[in-house]
């Protein structure tokens, strides 16, 4: 009776270390290495955004600031349309070639298109050339982070613990912010350090130089990365990373895509386009609208890993419903607030709520993602959909917003955002619950 009680506690005990595995070195080491690469990735994303409202006069001809910032935010959004057939290309060979050898090519071709944009002559020297130039930078560098999402969501996803899935995959939204934050950090020491002429004339190409030398410090440290099992358990499949393969999972595309919808268009609303928003429409200078992206991102960025712990203690689903919720009640009053208000701290306590309520979608978008997928088509499928989704209504929403406010109707932007965000709740609602239905568990632990 007593060896029996013995042999029960053992098992007992032996299914919870199971159940709570202890994180490794090398799975550190790799989520560590994941995530610095996606850091520098969007960090040289995100310095084309923060600095185009120094270097926008130019690559345009004179115009109205406006004008300008809508001829450099539609290259932003062009970038975008390569996103998609980078999610395709880089998720292809993921799940194909391995995840590492992906994220390392991705890193390489971000780097090109950093040191493109750096070394671009104005258009006063070259003409239409330059703008034609500062166009086929951003379409490398979209094609580049439109494969590292994808393929960095699954990296993560599969070498996290199962039952600390949510934390550690919420460092890609960490490593996300904190590529704008770096971005950000460095314009604020440059309008520190160099006056705004200085600025607009030559000192826009610094971050562009930096980005350059930070992809070569991330090459180095990808190349060092283990495989996941997951991958090395599934790479002789015949049929890994196809798009015939990923077309046997409609429910779970349909799912990337409704989530993703308003989700991404809270996202850039609140961090890329922010900066903009509060020079051109709350009208703060270019100094204190930086300072405040900067704070409020940088608490954003802490938040990650919080609402990633709580997705792994009560699920996934209701933190989306909370983000669906709230956005769709409160996108109008604080943008409308936001647009009226004349105190710098109104207006960061503003953006703040934003970005919490945010918070519920960028802490677990990836891990939900990828939980939807099997190992051998779980890159391609957490990238191209999600890419494609972006590309439509991420990558347009500068341009969106700027043109509603060019033609005087700014408001019509904040009810677009909110019938998004409405549209992604009913996704939210009907979905289930992918902490419990996770294909993640099929695979082989690391």
């Amino acid at each position: 009776m007593n060896r029996q009680t013995d042999l029960s506690a053992t098992e007992q005990l032996t299914d919870k270390n199971q159940e709570s595995p202890k994180i490794s070195k090398q799975r550190l080491k790799a989520i560590f290495g994941g995530s610095v690469g996606n850091l520098v990735e969007w960090y040289d994303w995100y310095a084309y955004s923060a600095f185009s409202i120094y270097f926008s006069s130019s690559f345009f001809p004179s115009g109205n600031l406006t004008a300008q910032l809508m001829n450099t935010t539609g290259i932003f959004a062009l970038g975008f349309l390569m996103r998609p057939i980078g999610g395709w290309m880089f998720g292809r060979i993921a799940d194909k070639v391995g995840r590492k050898q992906s994220m390392t090519l991705s890193v390489l071709l971000m780097s090109m298109g950093s040191l493109l944009i750096a070394l671009t002559p104005t258009y006063k020297t070259i003409g239409l050339v330059a703008p034609v130039l500062l166009l086929t930078a951003r379409l490398l560098q979209g094609l580049s982070v439109g494969g590292e999402y994808g393929v960095s969501a699954t990296y993560l996803s599969e070498m996290a613990t199962k039952n600390r899935r949510g934390f550690y995959s919420s460092f890609q939204y960490v490593t996300l912010i904190g590529g704008q934050l770096i971005a950000l950090g460095i314009q604020i020491i440059l309008q520190r350090v160099l006056t705004e002429d200085q600025l607009v004339s030559w000192g826009w190409r610094i971050p562009f130089v930096i980005g350059a030398i930070l992809s070569v410090v991330a090459l180095y440290l990808r190349k060092s990365l283990h495989e996941t099992k997951a991958f090395e358990a599934q790479k002789s499949k015949k049929d890994s990373g196809t798009i015939r393969e990923l077309l046997k999972h409609p429910r779970a595309i349909l799912t990337v895509v409704g989530m993703t919808l308003g989700g991404t268009l809270a996202f850039y609303t609140y961090t890329t386009y922010m900066q903009k928003f509060l020079i051109n429409t709350v009208h703060l200078s270019k100094g204190d609208a930086t300072l405040l992206s900067f704070f409020s991102l940088l608490i954003f960025a802490l938040l990650q890993p919080v609402f990633g712990t709580l997705s792994d203690r009560i699920g996934r689903k209701p933190l989306l419903i909370g983000f669906g919720v709230l956005g769709a009640i409160f996108t109008v009053p604080l943008l409308t607030t936001l647009s009226n208000t004349t105190s710098q701290w109104s207006a960061f306590f503003l953006l703040l709520a934003g970005l919490i309520i945010v918070s519920g979608y960028t802490s677990i978008n990836a891990i939900v993602k990828a939980e939807l997928f099997p190992a051998q088509i779980r890159a391609l499928g957490v990238g191209l959909p999600y890419g494609i989704t972006v590309a439509i209504f991420g990558g347009t929403v500068e341009y969106l917003a700027l043109w509603f406010k060019k033609i005087g109707h700014e408001p019509y932007f904040y009810w677009y955002i909110t019938t998004c965000i409405f549209l992604s709740l009913v996704v939210y609602v009907f979905m289930r619950e992918s902490k419990e239905t996770s294909k993640l568990n099929e695979d082989p632990e690391n």
